[in-house]
């Protein structure tokens, strides 16, 4: 009896020191959806102090996505060249750098020069914790962990936001407005991500390496120690198997990925995860919500207490996700998102499309249309969050087999990050066009995603990453 008593602790105390490494690695995930969504009560001040076109905006805005772009597509072959850990330590870094240079930016074009660098951050981020997560989560957890990657980036944008409005309200409302040493206070809102960048880095020397990483530079000995504190007295099979899995192959290179079509078909869909993730236009709603919301009426501290409130519902539903994906599986939860977000972007895309317009060309939403976008935009946030959100970053992180994990990621994250690049920086336009044709174009990439899941995703609940 006292052996099963101490076989469980054994159980527990692993399952909550990997809980605890995945949330480390998460806060990557963090930092992400915090740079990401800061710019948001700044965006408006922006035009202001530069003076700057919807064009001009949007491209400065969006030149992170670009940064993130080649981060991700850079961050794998780090990763597999230098370790996991060491290379978030690099991402926390040029967190910190960005973040300082966007913050004191004397013009528009140095501005985007330091969103491009924290934008590579966050590109090596976003296929680093994944990556790392699926590779040191035991398979009957490795869905929920996965999915705290999505978690993080969701609570980021929600503190980047919180963040956004109360400097904000501490300046009197408005960001162009003087603050804390005579700087305006968008300026302080970028400035804010500075502290999570640091605690970043000093997170990632505290995390072990990946096993898997370790196996494949024949350090045997040291994935042997950090899977036993993991998974207890498995971890030398797991050596082995992992071995196995690599045992014969050559360094993982591009080269690697090369299929009958370009690319091999797991590599195809993975890039359709990633685009499909964001055509769906979610971070439309993130980056440039502030301005939507204005646009129809309601002031800019209003329009940033409704993002922030969307932003409450984003965690709410990734919990939701936690709770599901190793039960439910990864298929099912992508199948109701996309029916779910397809109705949800239609009506906001009837609604938008038939509201009149005010002397200054902006839409009004008369009588029930203004509440019905406002569920309509939060029920969309809510069906992606349980579904797309989290999902996608599973998927990604499982996937794809131990030769080809990095590599692979990379360039999935690197099509996700041009993806949101196209999204984000068309918006403006857009908006001027009609906000009934950006949700409408949002709709149709809801529909299309509806049948890529039916016709190209295969299900990998339960499955070790050794027999992907």
């Amino acid at each position: 009896m006292a052996d099963v008593r101490d076989e469980a602790v054994a159980v527990e105390g692993s399952s909550l020191k990997v809980v605890m490494i995945a949330s480390v690695a998460a806060v990557g995930g963090f930092l992400f959806g915090f740079d990401t969504a800061v710019i948001n009560g700044a965006v408006g001040a922006l035009e202001s102090t530069f003076q700057a076109s919807d064009a001009a905006i949007g491209i400065s805005v969006s030149s992170a996505l670009l940064g993130s772009a080649a981060g991700a597509f850079m961050g794998g072959q780090l990763a597999d060249r230098f370790g996991r850990t060491r290379t978030m330590v690099v991402a926390s870094v040029l967190f910190s750098i960005g973040t300082v240079g966007s913050g004191v930016a004397f013009g528009l074009v140095d501005f985007s020069v330091w969103r491009l660098v924290g934008g590579i951050a966050v590109g090596i981020a976003s296929v680093i914790a994944p990556a790392y997560i699926a590779e040191i989560a035991p398979a009957h957890l490795r869905g929920r962990l996965g999915s705290l990657q999505q978690l993080a980036i969701v609570t980021g944008i929600f503190a980047a936001l919180l963040v956004d409005y109360g400097i904000a309200s501490a300046a009197g409302g408005s960001a162009l407005n003087p603050l804390w040493l005579g700087m305006p206070a968008w300026r302080w809102m970028l400035l804010s991500e500075l502290p999570p960048a640091i605690l970043y880095g000093i997170g990632a020397l505290m995390i072990p390496e990946s096993p898997r990483y370790l196996v494949a530079k024949h350090r045997d000995d040291k994935a042997r120690e950090v899977l036993r504190s993991i998974i207890g007295q498995r971890a030398e099979a797991k050596v082995e198997e992992i071995r196995q899995s690599l045992s014969g192959e050559h360094t993982a290179r591009f080269t690697d990925l090369r299929g009958r079509f370009g690319l091999l078909p797991i590599v195809w869909v993975g890039i359709g995860l990633s685009v499909f993730q964001q055509f769906v236009g979610i971070n439309v709603i993130f980056y440039y919500s502030s301005v939507l919301w204005q646009a129809v009426g309601f002031s800019e501290r209003s329009s940033l207490a409704i993002t922030v409130i969307t932003s409450v519902t984003n965690i709410v539903t990734t919990f939701i996700a936690i709770a599901t994906v190793d039960r439910f599986g990864r298929k099912p939860l992508l199948i109701v998102g996309s029916v779910g977000m397809a109705l949800t972007l239609g009506t906001m895309a009837y609604v938008f499309g038939t509201a009149g317009m005010d002397a200054a060309g902006k839409p009004v939403l008369e009588g029930t249309a203004g509440p019905i976008a406002l569920v309509a935009a939060n029920l969309y946030v809510f069906c992606f969050g349980m579904s797309w959100g989290p999902v996608v970053w599973v998927l990604l992180g499982e996937m794809f087999n131990n030769r080809i994990r990095g590599r692979a990621l990379a360039l999935a994250g690197s099509a996700q990050w041009v993806a949101n690049f196209i999204v984000s920086s068309t918006f403006p336009a857009l908006r001027t066009a009609g906000l009934g044709i950006a949700y409408g174009l949002y709709t149709a990439a809801a529909a299309a995603s509806l049948l890529f899941v039916l016709l190209y995703i295969r299900e990998t609940k339960g499955k070790e990453l050794e027999a992907m």
